[in-house]
């Protein structure tokens, strides 16, 4: 009774296409279903990255409600995703069996407070409740200098990274495999940072997976 009286207030509709009725209809999962896919960035982070398909459609929807307009639901069908596509990529021998070490890319902090949270992040953790073999670690820091990346140059990008991406302190065991995961790879400056903070603190970075590529 309280959800459709919810409902008749705020009436629920898809994060991907908006269809009324549901938070993510079975078309848009369907697209979300799609196998990873390796992309070259024109910022090479020295690792592999998959992602999910192109910046556009649903993707590209629910990454933006995600990240702009508070839908934290939608870190459910975001994070199952990713989950699949990690079991796809260890059948397919791209990564490793076992243990692996989950690390959300770094968001600015004063912006992730802003939404309530990181939206990778969230992302990250549902991902993890479909797979006991993952564990999220969300190490990196951005720097309060960084600024929006939107409309920069990918040497405009790295340059304003560059040495502002740090790790906090947490346990997180040296020796296990590392996947950094991203909503989104533009230039790939931000994995390609990220990957050399992690390598710099002693860790092996497998893979990076994103949900989709602008």
């Amino acid at each position: 009774m309280l959800s459709e009286l919810l409902d008749l207030v705020l009436p629920v509709r898809c994060g991907g296409c908006d269809a009324p009725g549901t938070p993510w209809c079975r078309e848009c999962a369907r697209t979300l279903n799609d196998p990873p896919a390796q992309v070259r960035p024109r910022v090479d982070p020295t690792v592999p990255v998959w992602t999910l398909g192109a910046y556009s459609g649903a993707r590209r929807s629910a990454v933006v409600a995600a990240k702009e307009r508070g839908r934290r639901d939608l870190a459910a069908p975001l994070g199952l995703a990713s989950a699949v596509a990690i079991a796809r990529l260890r059948r397919w021998g791209e990564l490793p069996a076992g243990p692996l070490i989950v690390v959300p890319a770094p968001t600015r902090i004063r912006v992730a407070r802003a939404r309530g949270g990181d939206p990778v992040t969230r992302m990250a953790r549902c991902a993890a409740s479909h797979d006991p073999s993952l564990h999220v670690h969300p190490v990196l820091v951005t720097g309060a200098r960084v600024r929006d990346s939107v409309g920069l140059s990918a040497a405009q990008r790295q340059i304003n990274l560059a040495g502002r991406i740090s790790i906090r302190a947490d346990s997180v065991p040296r020796g296990l495999p590392v996947l950094v995961i991203d909503d989104i790879v533009t230039t790939g400056a931000t994995t390609a940072e990220a990957v050399r903070v992690l390598r710099k603190a002693g860790f092996r970075t497998s893979g990076i997976l994103v949900i989709a590529r602008a």
